[in-house]
């Protein structure tokens, strides 16, 4: 039998049915289709990625995604079932499934807008680093900061530089995460101890996670170029 290719991703999307800010998030109709359609389109013509792991407690969700698209499903054990459970034993739990598999992507449902080839360039520079061991994608901000106590994070009031010149902050945008199975169980992690920050373009890493983010996402999908 032919070793897998290191350099041939597993990609993970979990879904669980339960959504508290947004009701039936992962299915909700978006530009015409579920929700989750976009992403499983755009894994599906990643070249790298040699297959595509739903992750989901739902009978109903495992059938709609399998009226579109062909992916394995792996169903979460009770154990791993509620709105608390952290992401990082969810994927710990779907890669034990996949011992030969060596190198993972996973993402999001409630990414539609992120584009093919951005995972490419993604996958392609993770393949290209050293000295890091996971790559995940972040937003750029160069704006003033505050704290939850209302102290300046990255910048002196009493300086007002302009926003332009200010140490840039990096948000964690939930749109991209690449590791190796050895970085994961040396972390128990997607981010591994040595990772490599993405930058997206922040109109394409919208990820939805209330329901005016719907209308946004879906508003700037109309808007782009067929």
């Amino acid at each position: 039998m032919n070793s897998p290719n290191p350099k041939r991703l597993l990609a993970i999307v979990p879904m669980k049915a339960h959504s508290e800010r947004v009701v039936d998030k992962n299915i909700r109709e978006f530009n015409g289709k579920p929700l989750f359609y976009w992403i499983f389109d755009t894994l599906n013509r990643v070249n790298a990625v040699s297959k595509i792991i739903l992750d989901t407690d739902s009978e109903r969700i495992a059938e709609m995604v399998r009226s579109y698209f062909d992916v394995d499903v792996s169903f979460r054990p009770r154990r791993l079932q509620g709105d608390t459970v952290s992401m990082n034993r969810i994927i710990e739990h779907v890669i034990s499934l996949y011992p030969e598999q060596q190198t993972f992507l996973q993402t999001h449902s409630t990414n539609p807008l992120l584009k093919r080839e951005t995972l490419e360039r993604a996958v392609d520079r993770f393949f290209k680093l050293k000295g890091f061991d996971s790559l995940f994608s972040v937003t750029r901000y160069r704006s003033r900061f505050y704290d939850s106590r209302f102290q300046p994070v990255n910048h002196d009031p009493g300086e007002l530089k302009r926003t332009q010149d200010l140490s840039p902050l990096y948000e964690e945008n939930s749109n991209i995460y690449i590791f190796s199975r050895e970085s994961f169980l040396a972390a128990r992690a997607r981010v591994g101890k040595h990772p490599y920050l993405f930058e997206m373009d922040p109109l394409e890493a919208v990820d939805i996670d209330e329901e005016d983010d719907l209308v946004l996402a879906e508003t700037l999908m109309k808007l782009r170029p067929q």
